[in-house]
């Protein structure tokens, strides 16, 4: 069901305004997309943070399994018990396949240093990498003063590592626009075996600015994405350095 449905179905008020308590409107499957152009915040600087959790039921099983093993460690403080190396092994990383209106093409991403630059093409920069999902966690921003040049923008999470962890966690990616509510998309849905997830596309529609929930999980990584969604860009295996991690 998409946007219009909703909007005929008498919803327009309670979507477009998103939720009064929260000043959120969370994307869902029922109401995938909503107007950046509508919503007067097509200018300025998008920012597009990815945070992320251990699921309680899992940080509540390690810890009384590490407790039953190790007795003593109830004398340590949370924190450290919270950053065990199953949680630091837990790495998901943001990421962002774009296309300009001239036709260029690429990603930002952690992997391969590829931050990108929010002031020239592709209007598009990565603050970061995250990788024990802090409260700040990984935040990207986009320069829609000059989205007339963007054609579309695929915001991605992947994990790096060699564990998948989706079904490990709790994880949102929330779009923070210079004007009106924040735009939430939940990664709640169970696929523990998927690496990737494209989770929304920012799409320039005849001069409108659509943002459009995805969350669609796959095995693979960036190169399926890319298959998916027809990028056409060459893919090789790439590493972390150790400043990167």
């Amino acid at each position: 069901m998409g946007f219009f449905d909703g909007l005929r179905s008498g919803r327009e008020a309670d979507f477009d305004s998103g939720n009064a308590a929260t000043n959120s409107i969370e994307l869902t499957k029922r109401h995938s997309q909503v107007s950046l152009t509508k919503q007067g915040a097509a200018t300025g600087h998008l920012r597009v943070n990815l945070a992320w959790r251990m699921r309680t039921s899992d940080v509540g099983g390690l810890q009384k399994e590490s407790l039953l093993r190790h007795p003593f460690r109830a004398l340590k403080p949370p924190e450290v018990l919270g950053h065990s190396q199953s949680m630091v092994n837990v790495d998901l990383d943001l990421g962002c396949l774009y296309e300009l209106q001239d036709g260029t093409k690429g990603v930002v991403q952690p992997l391969g240093g590829y931050l990108g630059d929010a002031n020239v093409a592709p209007y598009v920069k990565l603050s970061g990498d995250d990788r024990f999902g802090s409260a700040s966690g990984e935040t990207m921003y986009v320069n829609l003063d000059h989205r007339d040049a963007i054609k579309r923008l695929l915001v991605f999470v992947y994990i790096y590592d060699q564990t998948p962890a989706f079904d490990r966690t709790h994880a949102i990616v929330t779009l923070y626009p210079s004007n009106g509510p924040r735009i939430e998309i939940h990664l709640d849905e169970r696929h523990p075996q998927a690496r990737s997830c494209a989770v929304v596309m920012i799409e320039n529609v005849k001069g409108e600015l659509m943002v459009r929930r995805e969350v669609r999980f796959v095995y693979g990584f960036q190169a399926e994405l890319d298959r998916l969604y027809g990028w056409g860009l060459q893919w090789g295996r790439g590493y972390k350095t150790k400043a990167e991690r």
